[in-house]
């Protein structure tokens, strides 16, 4: 088993993940290699918090164009993890983010 800093890469940051987190799902970009019970210990060990499910997509990589040279962006796996009603992650809350 990996180490929970090994699994949990870092949080993904995007307008659809913090509509989410008013549901309690928190989005996380995670190990390739990593399963789902994996991911499922290292956010409960690193956050302190219970997980009640915890669903993955693997992100393909889009072509991108650079004047004449195409290529690819990376692939990556990304965990949407359910906590239980009424939990939280402290790094998220955004009480002081001003509208």
């Amino acid at each position: 088993m990996n180490s929970p800093y090994e699994v949990i890469i870092r949080p993904v940051v995007t307008e659809r993940s913090f509509d989410l987190m008013e549901q309690g799902k928190y989005t996380f970009e995670v190990a390739r290699t990593a399963p789902k019970e994996e991911i499922r210990l290292a956010v409960e060990k690193l956050f302190d918090v219970h997980v009640v499910k915890v669903n993955t997509v693997n992100v393909k990589p889009k072509t991108r164009r650079v004047r004449y040279v195409a290529g690819k962006t990376r692939q990556w796996k990304k965990a949407i993890v359910t906590l239980a009603p009424g939990e939280t992650i402290e790094i998220f809350a955004n009480d002081g983010v001003s509208e």
